[in-house]
């Protein structure tokens, strides 16, 4: 009988809502960094090795679904409920920028270059502000068939991928023409996209199944089938060997890339899982619950002798980023509940 094993989480604490995204900024001179989205209304900045709060964004009056820092973690942008998505700075935490919307904001993300802000909700339209004219009216693609669920840029920001919160298929917009050239065919609403950070995959997580595009020429390079609904995958960055997948189950689990097989199962959520990421390096992923904690989960196996780690949390009150380095507290140790790596495997079903 195999030894049971289990993946030991940093424990991130501080919001008192579901946290529904999680982005991970590149690796930039001062490390890298992750924010978080949740329903409390409140994004918070992190680092992203340690999970030791930085600060928190104030200002949205309502749930924040997205949130995106730009490549060198110096500005961070959200989409909220409260029809608007802000722009912020990373260091201070004050608004730079405000944009209303007329209804709920589900999506942003910042071009490669971050000279761009993309956004995309309830309207059925896609918005691109250009950071370097704030002021200027949007550029809008008004031909969503239906709400916007997810955004991202690809091919050195000529092409937006979207997809909708109550229809299947990934599109992909030619920015230049603003026209739909491509729909990717899913069965059920995507719910999670990522572009890989070498640019090679799309990955998508429609009802039970992950699926990964090629992103240079469109054609559906794996699909696997989960025995449970998936809202949320990430690539692996550095040899794309290995996915992370949670969702419904409340448990984060790791898969061959290659051919589907279950690597590992870690349990610890309360909730249903809404995000997970890889972080930019591949050496750890962040997971995002319904239970108001972010768990950051060593991309090796651990031993059970280690323990689970507390991490610093903000102050009571609500707090802007602070310029000042937080310094690492660890605190409420425990022993994380086990996640068994189980020899059987959800089969992978080609699509």
């Amino acid at each position: 009988m195999e030894k049971k094993r289990v993946t030991v989480p940093l424990v991130c604490h501080g919001h008192s809502r579901p946290v529904v995204d999680l982005f991970y900024s590149p690796i930039t001179p001062d490390g890298f960094f992750l924010i978080s989205a949740s329903k409390d209304s409140n994004p918070m900045l992190r680092n992203g090795e340690t999970g030791d709060w930085i600060g928190t964004f104030q200002g949205h009056k309502g749930a924040v679904w997205s949130c995106c820092l730009d490549r060198n973690a110096l500005i961070a942008a959200t989409a909220s409920a409260d029809f608007s998505a802000k722009v912020w700075d990373a260091i201070t935490g004050d608004v730079k920028h405000s944009f209303d919307h007329k209804h709920i904001v589900r999506s942003c993300a910042f071009s490669e270059d971050t000279h761009l802000l993309l956004t995309g909700g309830m309207e059925k339209i896609l918005r691109i502000y250009d950071m370097n004219r704030p002021d200027a009216l949007p550029r809008e693609l008004d031909k969503s068939p239906g709400s916007v669920r997810t955004v991202a840029w690809l091919h050195s920001d000529q092409t937006i991928l979207s997809s909708c919160s109550d229809m299947g298929g990934v599109r992909l917009w030619d920015v230049r023409s603003g026209e739909i050239v491509r729909t990717l065919e899913t069965k059920s609403s995507v719910t999670s996209a990522e572009v890989s950070q070498d640019g090679r995959y799309i990955t998508t997580c429609d009802g039970t199944s992950v699926k990964f595009w090629d992103a240079n020429h469109f054609g559906l390079v794996k699909s696997y089938e989960m025995n449970y609904t998936v809202v949320s995958a990430s690539l692996e960055p550095k040899y794309g060997n290995k996915f992370v997948a949670g969702g419904e189950d409340m448990w984060v689990r790791v898969f061959d890339f290659n051919t589907g097989d279950e690597i590992a199962c870690n349990k610890g959520h309360h909730g249903p899982v809404h995000c997970v990421r890889f972080s930019p390096g591949g050496e750890s992923y962040a997971s995002g619950s319904e239970d108001g904690t972010i768990r950051i989960w060593q991309a090796g196996l651990l031993t059970p002798e280690d323990n689970e780690v507390g991490i610093t949390t903000p102050p009571s009150g609500m707090v802007k980023a602070q310029v000042e380095e937080v310094l690492p507290k660890l605190e409420d140790c425990q022993i994380a509940d086990e996640g068994k790596v189980k020899e059987e495997t959800p089969n992978g079903k080609e699509k």
